[in-house]
């Protein structure tokens, strides 16, 4: 953004681990950075994997993409020791040449996605502050509930991150309720993901589809969900579930709706980045994530007027869905309860419409206006 006082444009860098593909955190962050390119700021994404591909999400021309090209999703064995002999290379690698494009952009700003530059973006002396948000939950680590040397390293980088996030100038995070698992750091800051759309009118709700969303992985916990609805045709059997992302547990859970005998009544569907379509066309939308960040899917389903039914897990679905109200919270991990509360939703049309209706007003609290003042709040108290 220009300063009239400074005469100057303020210079934002955003490092993220990987690639802009598909995911949720890459989807709130092509937002974050449209938004900011779009109000004056210059605006860079630095990735490390990117190797040549197209940002999934589409990016403001104003806005500068590097690679450096560290590739650390190059398979090099996934055994933990592999792991143990690579990793310090690509750090050393990755630090080098994140340290050679600061120094070239010179930023006012440097903002980690909490990747896998957290250990050492604070140490580097490029005369940006450094600023860390972070996309899961504290605990993330310990829940991914990995066995043997795994979770003794797990441990490890659960404890040695309350010592990283006192290291930066600012540390941002998604939900009250995590604040409170981060230990009173004087850095720390709250600031919600916002709306990654917007819709004049809330979804008609009429179609028989239930919708869930995110990548096939454990965390997202498809497999107790595909168990649930399991319960769910049991009782009823003219709706449909339709799970939308791509990932690595794609066949396990092609073969559990298999063996579950499910296949005429659950799809596997692929990510796509008009994900406004997959909510209008839903009546409900379901959360079976053994642990979030925030749970960027049930914001965007309120948007689009679309009643929820989610798992109560840490962090961020107690923080967005009104339980009764916009929709139902069930206990973490309680595959009947969210079987029960799937039932209550597709039978009653008039409560629906009703939760519906409330989601889509309660989402304006998210708007991208409302929450993106609040980021450039903080970063214009750098100047």
């Amino acid at each position: 953004m220009f300063n009239s006082q400074t005469g100057c444009i303020m210079r934002i860098v955003y490092c993220i681990s990987g690639t802009c593909n598909s995911g949720g955190m890459e989807r709130v962050l092509s937002n974050k950075a449209n938004y900011l390119a779009a109000h004056g700021y210059e605006v860079t994404i630095v990735t490390t994997d990117q190797r040549g591909r197209r940002p999934f999400f589409a990016l403001d021309g104003r806005i500068e993409c590097v690679d450096l090209d560290v590739n650390y999703e190059t398979n090099n064995g996934k055994s933990f020791f592999n792991k143990l002999v690579h990793y310090p290379f690509k750090q050393l690698k990755h630090k080098r040449r994140l340290t050679k494009v600061l120094n070239l952009i010179k930023p006012d700003i440097t903002v980690s996605m909490f990747c896998n530059d957290v250990a050492f973006l604070p140490s580097i002396q490029d005369g940006s502050k450094k600023v860390l948000e972070v996309h899961f939950s504290r605990f993330k680590r310990l829940q991914y509930d990995r066995k043997g040397l795994w979770r003794l390293a797990d441990k490890w980088r659960n404890r040695n991150e309350q010592r990283q996030v006192a290291c930066f100038d600012k540390f941002v995070v998604l939900t009250h309720e995590d604040k409170d698992y981060w230990e009173g750091h004087a850095n720390i800051e709250v600031i919600p993901n916002a709306q990654t759309f917007a819709c004049d009118v809330p979804a008609a709700l009429e179609s028989k589809t239930v919708v869930a969303v995110g990548r096939y992985t454990y965390q997202k916990g498809f497999d107790m969900l595909l168990r649930a609805w399991r319960r769910v045709c049991d009782s009823i059997d003219d709706w449909q579930l339709h799970i939308v992302g791509e990932g690595e547990m794609k066949e396990s859970l092609q073969q559990q709706i298999l063996d579950l005998s499910l296949e005429d009544r659950v799809e596997l569907c692929p990510a796509t980045s008009d994900i406004q379509s997959v909510y209008r066309e839903a009546s409900v939308l379901v959360l079976s994530s053994r642990y979030e960040g925030f749970g960027m899917v049930l914001l965007e389903a309120q948007t689009a007027g679309v009643p929820t039914v989610s798992f109560d897990c840490k962090c961020g679905p107690s923080d967005i869905v009104a339980d009764g109200v916009t929709g139902y919270l069930v206990p973490a991990n309680d595959i009947p309860a969210l079987a029960e509360k799937l039932l209550v939703l597709m039978r009653d049309e008039t409560l629906r419409k009703q939760m519906g209706r409330n989601a889509f007003a309660d989402a304006s609290r998210f708007s991208e206006k409302a929450v993106m003042q609040r980021w450039t709040d903080l970063f214009e108290n750098f100047r």
